[in-house]
């Protein structure tokens, strides 16, 4: 072979690998994310503490994912219709917030669309807040005491509301009314902020609601507040006494905000996001607008949120059982 063949023969073999490692390049998975992330809030736009805390860790995301973070708003059905968008993606690339309904409609709720342990995995747990009881300043007892000698006098008088079956709102007055012995007409609403808005008008006379978005309210004496239900005072409205400390000890309840991914989301995707959400969860600035706010920052794993979630369903699942609640 003379020298000029030579030099053909290997510009052509140069060429078929280039075409070849550009091919095989072409076909290697892109790395994650490779489009707009989104999550998907199921509950209505605004009233909604989750709404707020989503927004808050993933406003920054944009520069590190260098992709688009879009949050949706999908309510419905208790949190059913959000849930169910995000276990029937297919994308790899949507998360959905979830709450204490998540765990509580394992047991509430007939026919769920999806598998609350199959189709969908743990991605964070973010934050929780305590509740606490408000009442429209028109409801005349002053104390949790006076309410409680009220409402046994004039059982059904009293309405409170929630936002939704089977949310924190709902659990806290059944378990009220369970321990205290009175009876109260439960008003269930499609999320927080409509039921908080015919609080201040005085259409329900009760609510236990999130106390970040209350707290607000309750300073500007919109509100009154009868207690708070963390088993110790909340430092941003240790003013509050707790229902426990007023005579009804283990009276606890919570609200908790969580991510999940859809069973199919790579792992890739599920470490990314939990790095990213636990790098917000530390970051002074995030961690002390949550606290502020009345949220106490958690974190952690994908696993360590997957146990918090088995034990919420047992815990709910024993409350609706004893307390007999049902699907209005």
């Amino acid at each position: 072979m003379n020298a000029q063949r030579e030099r053909h023969v290997m510009g052509a073999l140069a060429l078929i690998f280039f075409a070849l490692g550009s091919a095989h390049a072409w076909a290697q998975p892109a790395a994650w994310p490779a489009r707009p992330v989104r999550v998907i809030v199921p509950f209505p736009p605004g009233g909604s503490t989750m709404e707020s805390v989503v927004r808050l860790l993933t406003q920054d995301m944009p520069k590190s994912l260098g992709r688009q973070v879009i949050v949706e708003n999908r309510p419905g059905a208790g949190t059913v219709i959000g849930v169910d968008a995000a276990a029937k993606s297919t994308d790899g690339h949507t998360f959905v917030g979830v709450a204490n309904s998540y765990t509580v409609n394992q047991t509430l709720v007939k026919d769920l669309p999806y598998d609350t342990l199959k189709d969908l995995q743990p991605v964070v747990l973010m934050a929780r807040t305590a509740n606490v009881l408000a009442a429209h300043p028109s409801v005349s007892p002053g104390t949790l005491k006076d309410l409680i000698v009220y409402a046994k006098r004039n059982p059904g008088k009293l309405t409170y509301g929630s936002f939704g079956n089977g949310t924190t709102a709902h659990f806290a007055g059944e378990m009220l009314k369970t321990m205290a012995g009175i009876d109260m007409i439960h008003i269930p609403y499609k999320g927080q902020g409509p039921a908080l808005l015919d609080l201040l008008a005085g259409n329900i006379d009760l609510m236990f609601g999130n106390l970040p978005d209350f707290l607000p309210h309750i300073r500007a004496g919109k509100l009154k507040a009868y207690g708070t239900t963390f088993l110790r005072r909340v430092a941003q409205a240790s003013d509050i006494p707790t229902v426990a400390e007023q005579g009804y000890p283990g009276f606890e309840t919570d609200s908790w905000y969580g991510i999940l991914a859809a069973a199919a989301t790579g792992k890739e995707a599920v470490a990314r996001m939990n790095a990213e959400f636990n790098r917000g969860l530390t970051d002074t600035v995030l961690r002390n607008t949550l606290v502020e706010r009345g949220l106490e920052p958690i974190g952690g794993t994908p696993e360590q949120f997957g146990g918090h979630i088995i034990n919420e369903i047992a815990k709910y699942a024993q409350i609706v059982k004893v307390a007999k609640i049902k699907i209005d």
